[in-house]
Parts: structure tokens; C-alpha cells; sequence
């Protein structure tokens, strides 16, 4: 039999344990579960354009010099610009990239100039309006160029000539090789005839020197009249052995090397034979603006030939000395003549210049005559 004492304490132990399970299964009110609500997502941004390039440090004077991008969403790029200045300019210039396997642009070699230049990028959108893409008007990359050994042979060389490269030069000669045979006889005493053998000469030219590749280039514009051994005409004495030359003489220098200086002219001419053509050519070694030994040839149809030999040395910081040796038939001589000559020629200052020449030719040992002439010309 059990006790009414036991009976309560189980009871009691029952209701203790039932009431400790209900707790456990009822969250308490600061525990009360909500439903879960995801993350918000940040709104997502319009794409914009934008450009990728790597600059370019250095470049090469004188020679174009291209600009590669890269474009993002070139779909949202009317264009894209480079846009450069040279050095000490204040106006910008600007070209537009072109597509090819990427995007280029090129800033023509006019502006590739020492010692730098400066550019910067700018993208124009749809609507029209500009964006600084790389660098910016106020502050844009630069770009250093060297400057080449041209260039400062070029400078170096103006300086000597104090920056005056254009020159305009007259000059007049007269030749005599004395008293030649003819090529007629007289018919009083069946001989050949014995003429007066001379010419005189006029010449203008103008010189511009680049003082580059080309070094310079002229034109001479002359004329030439006298008195031929060749009768050149069954008219009168005293006009069939009468000669004459109108010329032009395009010419060039070319630098082939510090030392060597190679000339070529045409010339175009009209005697009194007609229309003729000609040409001739030199080679200079040593300084071309000084000290140097010049080597050529001068050809007219008709006219004759010269080869010559012509050495200039430098005395003085002013003064230069040049002696000649000359071989030629002109002006259509049945032989030819050598001519000994000397030149002195002095710088007057501001751009003006002077020269005298003096000598004596033949074209036989046993007659012969001098020659003497005149320059005078103004560089600026």
C-alpha cells in the first residue's frame, strides 16, 4: 500500500518535469522568431567610356610619332582626340584616333621637334560633351626629344655663317689667250689665219644653304661673248669668228660626310648656234664652308669644256686665297688652253664679301694673254 505522502511528491515531481518541457518548446517574447529578408542589393551604375595607353617618354626628332589606346565602351565615343603642341608653343593642335588593331593617332613630324613636345587625350562623348582621358590641358604629358646630330651640324654651321643662308653674288671676268691659229686660211698668204682669242664673261647667282643633306643650291644666270680661233660662219672678217653665250646653271651641293661635298649643275644655254645643253659636277674635300680642295668639270654643246682644280686656303679669320688651274677649249677653240690663276677674296662684315682674280692662259707655248676679274656679293 502506498503512502498518501509518496502519492504527492510524485505527483508533484510529474507536474515540475511537464512544466519544464513546456518552457523549453515556447521561445521567450525576446526570442520570438522573424522572418528572414535577403541583403538589399546596391543599384547598379551606367557604363562609361574610358581610355587605357601607355605614354610615350622619348621620340625621335624629325620623325611622326604614333599614339596607341585602348577604348572601353567605344560604343559611348563619338571620338577621341590627341591633342599636342611643340615645345614653347601656346596653341594646342589636335587629330583624331583612328581604328585599327587598336586606336592611333599621329602627330606629324613637322611638330616631333627638340627639345620636347606635349599632348594629352581627350575622349567626346554622344552628347557632345569632352572628358580628360589622359592628362589635361593643364597639365599635359611631355615628351622629350633629342636632338640629332643634323641638327647640331645644322646650328653649328648657321652660327658660323651668322645665321645668313641666302646670298646673292655678281661677278665679271675677262680671259685672253692671246693671239691663236685659226681654222680658216688667208687667202692673201695661204696660211691659217692668227685671231684674237678672248671672251669676257657676266654673272649673277643666288645661294640658299639648308646646311643639311643638301647643303646648298644655287642658280646662275651669265652671259658670254668673244672671239672664237673656230670660224664658226663664211659671213664677214670681223663677225665670222665672233662668239656668244646665254646661260642657266641650276646647281646643287650634297653632303656626303663632314669632309666630302659632292655638286652637280645642269646647264642650259642658247649661242650663236642655238639651243644647247650642258652639265658638270665636283667634289669638295675638306670644309665646305672653309679650307677646302674642289675637283670638276664644266661641258657646253657647242661651247666647249673646262676641267678644273681650285684650292681655298684661309690666311686669315677674313681673307681667303685661292689658287686655280684651268684647262679648257671654250669658247669654241680647236685646242685647248691652261689657265693659271689666283684669287683673293675678303670678308667686308655685315654680310658683304669681295674677291679679285688675276692670271695668264695660252693655249700654245709660244702666245698667250691674261685674264682679270671681279666679285662682289651680299649674304643675309
Amino acid at each position: 500500500m502506498v503512502s498518501f505522502k509518496n502519492t504527492s511528491a510524485l505527483a508533484l515531481f510529474g507536474t515540475l518535469a511537464l512544466f519544464g518541457r513546456t518552457l523549453r518548446a515556447e521561445p521567450t517574447t525576446g526570442e520570438a522568431s522573424q522572418p528572414e529578408v535577403p541583403a538589399a542589393r546596391p543599384a547598379s551604375s551606367a557604363p562609361a567610356p574610358s581610355l587605357h595607353h601607355a605614354p610615350v617618354s622619348v621620340a625621335t626628332a624629325h620623325r611622326a610619332l604614333t599614339v596607341v589606346a585602348d577604348i572601353r565602351h567605344p560604343e559611348l565615343v563619338k571620338r577621341a582626340l590627341l591633342i599636342y603642341r611643340r615645345s614653347g608653343d601656346t596653341v594646342y593642335l589636335e587629330t583624331d584616333f583612328k581604328r585599327a588593331e587598336s586606336y592611333a593617332a599621329t602627330i606629324p613630324e613637322s611638330a616631333v621637334v627638340s627639345p620636347s613636345l606635349e599632348y594629352l587625350i581627350e575622349i567626346e562623348r554622344l552628347d557632345g560633351t569632352r572628358q580628360p582621358a589622359f592628362a589635361s590641358r593643364g597639365e599635359p604629358f611631355r615628351v622629350l626629344i633629342p636632338e640629332d646630330l643634323a641638327d647640331l651640324r645644322e646650328r653649328a654651321l648657321a652660327a658660323r655663317l651668322g645665321g645668313r643662308r641666302s646670298e646673292f653674288t655678281s661677278s665679271a671676268e675677262y680671259v685672253s689667250f692671246g693671239r691663236s691659229t685659226g681654222s680658216t686660211i688667208d687667202p692673201t698668204t695661204g696660211d691659217p689665219r692668227i685671231v684674237d682669242d678672248s671672251f669676257y664673261r657676266l654673272e649673277g647667282s643666288y645661294t640658299y644653304r639648308p646646311l643639311r643633306t643638301v647643303a646648298d643650291f644655287s642658280l646662275r644666270l651669265g652671259l658670254v661673248r668673244g672671239r672664237s680661233p673656230v670660224s664658226l660662219s663664211e659671213s664677214d672678217e670681223g663677225e665670222r669668228n665672233q662668239v656668244g653665250l646665254n646661260y642657266g646653271a641650276p646647281t646643287i651641293t650634297v653632303r656626303a660626310s663632314d669632309f666630302i661635298h659632292l655638286q652637280a649643275e645642269v646647264l642650259t644655254s642658247i649661242t650663236e648656234a642655238g639651243f644647247a645643253m650642258g652639265g658638270g659636277g665636283a667634289i669638295e674635300l675638306g670644309d665646305h664652308l672653309g679650307a677646302k680642295l674642289a675637283l670638276g668639270f664644266e661641258t657646253i654643246e657647242v661651247f666647249g669644256t673646262r676641267v678644273y682644280s681650285r684650292l681655298d686656303l684661309l690666311p686669315g679669320e677674313r681673307v681667303r686665297v685661292s689658287p686655280i688651274i684651268e684647262v679648257t677649249d671654250m669658247p669654241h677653240a680647236n685646242a685647248f688652253g691652261v689657265r693659271l690663276l689666283t684669287e683673293l677674296g675678303a670678308d667686308l662684315g655685315s654680310g658683304f664679301h669681295a674677291a679679285a682674280r688675276g692670271g695668264y692662259q695660252a693655249r700654245k707655248s709660244t702666245s698667250g694673254g691674261a685674264s682679270f676679274g671681279a666679285t662682289l656679293g651680299y649674304a643675309f
